[in-house]
């Protein structure tokens, strides 16, 4: 499933998962890095000043923890020393580092245990929380159902969600909740997906659940435990939380108490015939927790994407009109098929670039080292934390000329290349996320249809929005943008 960008990109899109794909320049093909000399064991990178115990550095990340990373990597380059205790942690801005890092070493990594710890609470022991063999086999059970071949069958399934939710969308001078309407629209693409059913009040009411989810999720990274959520402060959660449960277990139940020769064909279908062929490895429990991450990664990531580029495209009208010319001349008001994919480049660029500016996932889950690692002449004893910020890569001026403008020929097939591991919005290695072949394809269907259907712009006099880091990237004040409808 490729597009027509560059080809080191058409080889990203098709085979970041280096657990699948002997070929894929992410598996067991590392970029050759240099030898440098090393510092003495004991010794750290620069970092900002930790005082007696460096927790006042974890206070100011968690006001604005891109903000604060950003003034650190100006101040003290691509590797920072974050002493605080009883950890070490190392913040890695470097691609290739970043590369070294994640592919080559990654075997001596394992994602943070608090991280973990505060993603089980929803998403239990699904392959996103998984590690070692669990991981290992959770993946190549799963990786079939998110392959190329297996997204390519869910695209009329996008077209027909996205075709009756822009139906209802209001036109005029109004604003319109554009955020809201994207993130419902992908909530109604992914149940639709996962059990074959449509949006309905439960899933208008998991929309908000995600988000107050998310938000306490986010704040409870930052402390080294969580109080118990039967705590009366705890309570909005504590709905949330049974919301979203709810609503993965209905359809479960439903699924369970229909004949198996009826089932349709969709991820739930897929999940329960692992538990049919092995009950012992894939109990009840480990579908659920499938199902619950799917469900919220497999909405967020698009929802949170196509809100930002809807922003870009208001605030770029010549790059809209570029890309909806592109989908007019490719698509004739059909609803795009994967053949369709290639020809839609400049609108695969839109997209591309508004991930460089606005990764859904702008810091990656830390990694703690189990055994001593050697990064860039460094040597750093087991168990120090490192952690990759994708969004202050992608912004960095060294890597993108002037990184703040919004500028889609940097994916063209004539651009100057693109350091490896500078771009990418999925992350890289072994735990590329399983489902970005699903949010491309979604991103792209959807907005085709969208600039089919609409031209958008900003309100008059509305400033740029502000990004917010929960767990994903989503601005401050919920998004709203003027809406026009094309003439039939």
């Amino acid at each position: 499933f490729s597009y027509n960008t560059r080809a080191w990109k058409r080889r990203t899109l098709r085979c970041m998962n280096p657990t699948t794909t002997a070929t894929c320049p992410h598996a067991g093909q590392p970029d050759p890095v240099a030898p440098l000399p090393l510092h003495p064991p004991g010794s750290w990178p620069p970092g900002p000043p930790s005082g007696l115990t460096g927790w006042g550095l974890l206070w100011r990340m968690s006001r604005d923890l891109p903000g604060t990373l950003e003034v650190w990597r100006q101040r003290y380059g691509p590797l920072v020393h974050l002493r605080m205790w009883p950890e070490h942690q190392i913040v890695v801005t470097e691609p290739a580092l970043v590369r070294e890092l994640l592919v080559t070493q990654h075997e001596a990594l394992v994602r943070w245990e608090r991280g973990v710890q505060v993603m089980s609470q929803l998403h239990g022991h699904s392959v996103l929380t998984a590690e070692g063999q669990a991981w290992r086999a959770k993946r190549q059970a799963l990786q079939p159902a998110f392959a190329p071949k297996a997204v390519q069958s869910f695209m009329p399934v996008i077209g027909a969600a996205a075709d009756k939710a822009f139906a209802g969308w209001r036109t005029g001078a109004a604003p319109w909740p554009i955020e809201s309407a994207f993130t419902s629209l992908g909530m109604d693409v992914i149940l639709r997906m996962m059990f074959s059913s449509e949006a309905d009040a439960d899933a208008r009411l998991a929309e908000r659940a995600v988000h107050t989810v998310s938000v306490a999720g986010n704040a409870e990274m930052f402390w080294p435990a969580s109080w118990p959520d039967a705590m009366p402060w705890k309570r909005g959660k504590r709905r949330a939380m049974a919301v979203l449960r709810t609503l993965i277990e209905r359809h479960l139940q439903a699924r369970l108490e229909m004949a198996q020769d009826a089932w349709p064909q969709d991820l739930l279908t897929r999940l329960l015939t692992l538990h049919t062929g092995d009950p012992a490895a894939w109990p009840l429990q480990a579908v659920r927790d499938e199902c619950m991450t799917a469900f919220l990664a497999g909405h967020e990531t698009a929802a949170a994407t196509l809100t930002w580029w809807s922003w870009c495209m208001a605030a770029h009208p010549a790059a809209q009109e570029a890309a909806r010319a592109e989908v007019d001349a490719v698509l004739q008001g059909r609803i795009p098929t994967p053949q369709d994919m290639p020809a839609l480049a400049h609108l695969a660029r839109t997209v591309h670039e508004t991930q460089r500016l606005y990764p859904a996932a702008p810091v990656l889950l830390s990694r703690r080292a189990q055994r001593p690692v050697v990064l860039g002449g460094w040597q750093f004893p087991a168990r120090t934390m490192f952690m990759v910020p994708l969004g202050l890569m992608q912004r960095d001026a060294r890597l993108f000329p002037d990184p703040q403008a919004f500028r889609p020929e940097r994916f063209a097939e004539d651009a100057p290349e693109i350091e490896r591991g500078a771009f990418m919005p999925f992350g890289t290695g072994p735990r590329v996320c399983i489902g970005q072949h699903l949010a491309l394809a979604e991103m792209l269907v959807v907005a085709a249809m969208f600039l089919q259907r609409f031209t958008v712009t900003a309100p008059q006099g509305m400033t740029p929005p502000e990004p917010v880091f929960n767990i994903t990237l989503r601005p401050r004040q919920a998004l709203q943008l003027v809406l026009t409808r094309r003439a039939a």
